[in-house]
């Protein structure tokens, strides 16, 4: 099994560190994403929109983390404890899963890129969002929930925590959302996960 990502990536460390959860060998292949390894025509072939994460598992190529998630949690976890099985609950992480893709995405996700990478994206409204996010569903949900869904970790927790964790790297201060910063530390210490790498310092000692 090889998983091609990059430390920065948010998207890819889900997959990574689900991946180690999880207790799956696999091979850790880092494209240097500033060189526009991504961008080759080798890697292409792989993921057509030249996006990180992919994964391939024999004959099974897959090209988005969401994807990724649910086809590992499905087929490496017997017990169903990532994903439920029940259609309510399974349905409750897909929710949550559409939740990364989308408000996360629009918020703490696009004022990471413009902090750190000068994105052209509207930092007043990634912030928005944010806030929306956080006060609006976060903040709400985890008053009286350990976890996103159900009473364990799901692959729902794992999907939001990436990029949720390193909003400071987008300028945004999570102190005052005492629930979600409590959340994080719940997914942190599961036992063996891996958090997200300082951007910043990876950057700087790469220079």
């Amino acid at each position: 099994m090889k998983l091609y990502g990059h430390p920065i990536s948010g998207h890819a460390h889900r997959c990574k560190a689900f991946l180690q959860l999880l207790n799956i060998d696999f091979e850790n292949i880092t494209l240097e994403l500033m060189k526009g390894a991504h961008k080759e025509p080798e890697y292409l072939k792989i993921s057509p929109f030249g996006q990180v994460p992919a994964l391939v598992d024999g004959d099974v190529v897959l090209r988005d983390s969401a994807a990724i998630l649910t086809y590992l949690a499905m087929k490496y976890d017997p017990g169903r404890t990532w994903l439920p099985a029940d259609p309510v609950q399974a349905a409750e992480v897909q929710q949550w899963l559409i939740t990364a893709a989308k408000e996360v995405y629009d918020g703490p996700f696009k004022a990471r890129l413009v902090k750190l990478f000068n994105a052209p994206h509207d930092l007043e409204a990634a912030e928005a969002a944010t806030r929306k996010l956080m006060e609006e569903l976060l903040e709400p949900h985890l008053e009286n929930n350990d976890w996103l869904v159900n009473n364990s970790p799901t692959i729902a927790d794992i999907a939001n925590y990436s990029y949720i964790s390193v909003s400071h790297e987008g300028g945004i201060d999570l102190s005052p959302y005492k629930n979600v910063t409590a959340w994080l530390k719940r997914v942190e210490g599961i036992n063996g996960f891996e958090p997200m790498v300082d951007a910043v310092a990876m950057m700087q000692a790469n220079a």
